[in-house]
């Protein structure tokens, strides 16, 4: 159990590191003018 327990928290610190790298990604793409500063992300 401790096993499934290790991989689940490997797999979410995962998804938070893409997340943040996603915001940034936008954010970064709204200053060059590629993205609309109104956009949202469905």
């Amino acid at each position: 159990m401790e096993g499934l327990a290790a991989a689940g928290f490997v797999f979410s610190m995962l998804g938070l590191v893409a997340f943040v790298r996603l915001e940034k990604l936008t954010k970064t793409l709204k200053e060059k003018g590629i993205l609309e500063e109104d956009y949202k992300d469905e």
